[in-house]
């Protein structure tokens, strides 16, 4: 096999573990925290939401913090509590 298409086929195949995605708790629909009522509730802490989806068990926001700063987190849809998070430094 070519030297140089070896490192390339490793690094393809690694990236999906770097940006793999948030492991949430399986809730009931039953059970989440209503969209809407989430979305008020992050926005009443400041944040600034582009975007707003479901990720698997997650929520996820992409927008910015109170600080102005850059958020990617994911939520717990029941308890509403951060999984993970990555902010702009």
């Amino acid at each position: 096999m070519n030297k140089l298409l070896l490192p390339a086929l490793c690094a393809a195949f690694a990236a999906p573990a770097v940006w793999a995605s948030a492991k949430c708790e399986t809730h009931p629909r039953s059970e989440w925290i209503k969209q809407e009522d989430f979305k008020k509730q992050l926005e009443a802490q400041g944040y600034k939401i582009d975007k707003f989806k479901v990720s698997g068990q997650c929520y996820e926001i992409y927008g910015k913090n109170k600080n102005d700063k850059k958020v990617e987190i994911y939520f717990d849809t029941k308890t509403g509590k951060p999984v993970k998070s990555e902010v702009q430094q």
